[in-house]
C-alpha cells in the first residue's frame, strides 16, 4: 500500500437537491473519472439523470494530502455514515471493522462491550481413560478444557463475563453459563473453598497430572443461567457444532437466535450485565 501523501477522498453531489450520492478515494484526476461512465451501475445513471436535467454533478474533494491507507479508512467512515443514501457498490476497504449499519439503537458486543459468546464442547470421551462429565459440570459449575498445551490456550481464551454455550456430542447444547473466573489448573481451582480432590466427582480423574502444568487439566468456573439434563440437549439440523473445545459464535447468528428463542434468553442483556 502507497505511502505517498498524494491522495485525497472526493464526494458527489446532486445540485438539484445538495444530496451526497457517492464517496470515493483517488489521486491525480481521479476525481473526473465518473463523468465518463456509461455503465449501468446506480453511480452512472445518478449522474445521468443529472445531466438530462440540464446540470451536472458538483464534485468536492473532503481531505486531502493523504496516505492510501488514510484515504481508505476516510472513505470507509463516510460511506458508512451515509449507508443507504450512498451508490456505492463496496463499503470501503475497513467495511468489516465498523459496527453494522441501522444499530446505533442497541448495544452491540466488541462495539460497545467487548464480552464475547463461546461454543464450549464438554468433551466427554467414554474411551478416554481421563475423562470429562456433563453431570460434574453441571452440578460444581465449571468447565473443563481437556490436558495438554492446545486445550489449555482453549480454555484461557475464554475471559471473565464471557458467555459460555455447553456442548454435548452426540445431544446438542446443554448449558449456557456466564465464566466467574478465568481458567486455572485444576489443582487450583475451588467449589465452596473445596479442592476438586475433595468433592464427589463422577470422574475424579479430571485432577490427574496436576503438578505437571503442561499435562493437567484446566478448568473455568461457571455460573449456569441455563442447564439442561443430556436428554434433554437443545439440538436441530443447521446448529452450530464444532470437534474444537472452544469456537467464538460471533458469526453464527442464525444458532444465537434459535437458542434465545427456546431458552428465552437475550444475549445481548447478559453480556451488558456482565460487562466490567
Amino acid at each position: 500500500m502507497s505511502t505517498n501523501e498524494d491522495y485525497y477522498v472526493y464526494c458527489y453531489i446532486d445540485p438539484r437537491n445538495l444530496e451526497e450520492f457517492y464517496y470515493g478515494k483517488g489521486r491525480g484526476n481521479r476525481f473526473m473519472a465518473h463523468l465518463q461512465d456509461q455503465g449501468e451501475s446506480g453511480k452512472a445513471r445518478r449522474i445521468q439523470e443529472i445531466v438530462d436535467d440540464e446540470g451536472e454533478p458538483i464534485i468536492r474533494v473532503i481531505a486531502k494530502d493523504l496516505t492510501e491507507e488514510q484515504a481508505l479508512m476516510i472513505e470507509a467512515t463516510l460511506i458508512w455514515k451515509l449507508g443507504n443514501r450512498l451508490t456505492n457498490i463496496n463499503s470501503g476497504h475497513y467495511a468489516g471493522k465498523f459496527r453494522p449499519q441501522n444499530t446505533l439503537h442497541k448495544k452491540l458486543t466488541g462495539f460497545d462491550f467487548s464480552r464475547g459468546i463461546h461454543f464450549f464442547n464438554v468433551g466427554e470421551n467414554p474411551k478416554d481413560e481421563i475423562t470429562r462429565s456433563w453431570e460434574d459440570c453441571l452440578t460444581h459449575g465449571f468447565l473443563s478444557a481437556g490436558y495438554g498445551l492446545r486445550y489449555m490456550r482453549q480454555a484461557r481464551q475464554v475471559q471473565k463475563g464471557d458467555v459460555v454455550l455447553a456442548y454435548l456430542s452426540g445431544h446438542g447444547y446443554v448449558g449456557l453459563g456466564v465464566v466467574m473466573a478465568e481458567a486455572v489448573p485444576a489443582r487450583e481451582f475451588r467449589v465452596d473453598n473445596k479442592p476438586l480432590s475433595k468433592i464427589e466427582l463422577q470422574y475424579p480423574d479430571i485432577i490427574h497430572d496436576s503438578d505437571d502444568l503442561e499435562k493437567c487439566e484446566y478448568v473455568i468456573k461457571v455460573k449456569w443461567l441455563v442447564a439442561k439434563k443430556r436428554d434433554e440437549a437443545l439440538w436441530k439440523q443447521g446448529l452450530f457444532r464444532a470437534r474444537q473445545t472452544r469456537v467464538s459464535l460471533e458469526y453464527q447468528p442464525q444458532t444465537l437466535r434459535y437458542i434465545e428463542q427456546k431458552w428465552g434468553i437475550n444475549f445481548e442483556d447478559i453480556l451488558e450485565k456482565n460487562e466490567a
